[in-house]
């Protein structure tokens, strides 16, 4: 992430959590999560209270940097919904087909507007466009 020239331009914050690296901007965050982590709602709460803090409720965009293999457990997904509220940027990076093909289940589920990318420089463009019409 560091070697990304998009991010040596501009102010960010990293916190180490227990479930990886969270990297904060002004109006979105990246998170790396760590390997094999399972996701759910109580075991992110940690992250969870970090982006409530750091953006209140102004709207926000989140990239999920998925450099390595995960899962969410997708019966959470409308305590997320209701928590995030003013998420409307949600992108994830996916490096594999397996990852696309997650994302594209996970989609029914979840109602933030998504889209998913094969690199974090688009994925980064498509957030700071949308936050910019929706700001």
């Amino acid at each position: 992430m560091k070697n990304n020239p998009n991010f040596n331009r501009k102010e960010l914050t990293l916190l180490k959590v227990n479930l990886g690296s969270l990297y904060l901007f002004d109006d979105y965050v990246v998170v790396e999560l760590k390997e094999r982590v399972d996701i759910n709602f109580d075991i992110f709460s940690e992250v969870t209270e970090i982006i409530k803090k750091q953006f209140i409720d102004k709207p926000f965009g989140f990239i999920a940097n998925r450099l390595k293999s995960y899962s969410i457990n997708i019966m959470d997904a409308p305590k997320f919904n209701a928590y995030f509220a003013n998420l409307v940027a949600y992108t994830i990076v996916a490096y594999t087909e397996m990852t696309q093909r997650i994302f594209e289940l996970e989609n029914h589920l979840f109602t933030f507007n998504r889209e998913a990318f094969k690199n974090l420089e688009h994925a980064v463009q498509w957030v700071e466009k949308t936050l910019s019409i929706n700001s």
